[in-house]
């Protein structure tokens, strides 16, 4: 506190960090500075563009050429499989197939979601389907055979050839574990970011934060498949195929963000958030299946590690691997990518600054 030596007043002292003669204008410009005006814009548009991709992709799942099959006399086969294609919009994508056997081995390899076994004899048909693909892709396919019966004045039954695990009723336990995993890995590069800064100061230290997410994959991944396994009984049978994939997954996450925090600095937390929640999550396939959500987010889900991970997932714990290693090697691309991003980046700009 100081005193006036004319006049005995005491003045208020200055705020701490702040120059006791900064007017209001100096103020306004400094709340308003281009960088925090950048920053306060970038969470806006983020934000929009959360909405705008979750709402974008959830708010109308519609079938869109959901691979099927048809058993039925070859005589009146390839009129039904027409009749199927030539659906207004485009719902099913049907095929002949010779008989039940076939049909179900399809649907157990994930290679369809439906097969019709048309009964020449009576007025009652069977689907067969496969919930373990999830519960809206079965539904879709059920809701598209029976109008299609109803307007042949015929009935249906539904066999379920894949069902989902008791644990796991809407067969969506893959997408979250997909979306745990992913979120651990990103959270463990922006924790560190605060921490020590968004580019380590030194490029060995940046190898030594690339070397942390090591042992912390394999524990977060263990953990996931503790917790989905032995402890809640939504995935069972399947411990090893959850670890490895989960253990994948946050590796991928957090390479990809410490790549993005080097590149961008504080701006890498914000493409971090953009691939992988607001486009990564809403395409990943867990809440509806490909089939049913529109062309942008089919078309890149299965290239994004959300929905690499949740097509291994759902591949392993439910078809018996077929078709695993392709998602598999997408996330392993990832990790490579985000791996040797970091290293190539960091080793550029400590040249630069030396």
């Amino acid at each position: 506190m100081s005193v006036s030596s004319s006049t005995g007043r005491h003045e208020a002292p200055a705020e701490p960090g702040r120059p006791a003669s900064e007017t209001f204008t100096e103020e306004l410009r400094d709340a308003f500075a281009p960088r925090t005006l950048v920053l306060v814009v970038g969470v806006a548009l983020l934000c929009l563009g959360f909405v705008l991709s979750y709402v974008g992709a959830f708010h109308d799942p519609t079938p869109h050429r959901i691979p099927v099959a048809l058993v039925a006399p070859a005589q009146v086969s390839d009129q039904l499989v027409d009749g199927l294609n030539d659906i207004d919009g485009g719902p099913v994508r049907a095929r002949a197939v010779d008989d039940e056997a076939t049909a179900r081995r399809l649907l157990e390899r994930d290679e369809i979601s439906g097969a019709l076994l048309v009964d020449p004899s009576g007025t009652v048909d069977t689907l067969l389907v496969a919930t373990g693909q999830g519960a809206a892709i079965s539904t879709a396919v059920e809701r598209v055979f029976t109008a299609v019966e109803a307007d042949q004045q015929r009935t249906l039954t539904v066999t379920d050839v894949v069902p989902h695990q008791s644990g796991d009723p809407q067969g969506s336990s893959v997408f979250y574990v997909a979306v745990g995993a992913v979120l651990a890995g990103y959270l463990l590069a922006a924790v560190l970011g605060m921490a020590k800064g968004a580019r380590p100061a030194t490029f060995r230290r940046t190898l030594w934060r690339l070397g942390a997410t090591v042992p912390y994959s394999l524990a977060v991944g263990l953990g996931i498949a503790i917790v989905v396994g032995p402890v809640l009984g939504a995935l069972t049978g399947h411990f090893g195929a959850v670890f490895a994939v989960a253990t994948l997954l946050v590796l991928s996450a957090a390479t990809v963000t410490m790549s993005f925090q080097v590149l961008f600095g504080i701006f890498g937390i914000a493409a971090t958030i953009l691939v992988f929640v607001v486009v990564g999550n809403p395409s990943a396939g867990g809440a509806y299946p490909y089939p049913l959500l529109p062309t942008f987010w089919r078309t890149v889900g299965p290239w994004l590690p959300n929905g690499a991970g949740v097509d291994a997932l759902r591949s392993a714990v439910y078809f018996g691997g077929t078709g695993m290693a392709s998602p598999v090697w997408i996330i392993v691309a990832w990790i490579v990518a985000g791996t040797a991003l970091t290293v190539l980046a960091a080793r550029v700009i400590q040249r630069r600054t030396a």
